[in-house]
């Protein structure tokens, strides 16, 4: 039962995801509803700081909010700003210094990666095969060209018998 419900809500969650990112909707009355700080919906209807978590402070900034701008301040109007939105625009590009760890986790993995195969290449891997000995290849064609193999268009076609030379 309890893994039943574990996977309909971990299905009711991705349902939300998805369809917050295709038709953004207002989800105020939803006590699960997180507010997240996306770059495809900058300006969600939800706000960052909801009305019954306001401060007595918060509360008369927001009064005044419905007066005249002129008269905020400039903090005052930045502080109004971030009880609507946790970051800016500007803030959502900016970057987080993540990237330095993905590459350091590549380069790690490519690291383990190598000495594996230099580990595999020395001690587990089987001797090559005599066949790509370069003697071994030189008495093969030299074998190839004594029977006549392929004389139309393979190693016979370019051997000269009479002079016993490669054709030029």
């Amino acid at each position: 039962m309890a893994l039943l419900r574990l996977t309909s809500q971990n299905i009711r969650f991705v349902a939300r995801r998805f369809a917050g990112t295709v038709v953004p909707v207002s989800r105020e009355g939803d006590p699960n509803y997180i507010y997240a700080d996306r770059l495809d919906f900058p300006a969600p209807k939800v706000k960052f700081v909801r009305d019954e978590n306001l401060t007595p402070e918060m509360k008369s900034l927001k009064d005044k909010e419905a007066g005249d701008w002129k008269n905020l301040t400039a903090d005052e109007k930045i502080q109004l700003y971030r009880l609507s939105f946790n970051k800016t625009y500007a803030e959502m590009r900016a970057p987080t210094g993540e990237m330095r760890y993905i590459i350091g986790g590549i380069c790690i993995g490519l690291a383990v990666s190598a000495l594996v195969f230099g580990f595999q290449k020395k001690f587990i891997s089987p001797e090559l095969p005599h066949s790509l000995n370069e003697e071994w290849q030189e008495e093969q064609l030299k074998y190839n060209i004594s029977i006549r193999n392929n004389p139309v268009t393979g190693v016979a076609s370019q051997w000269d018998y009479e002079k016993n030379e490669w054709k030029k």
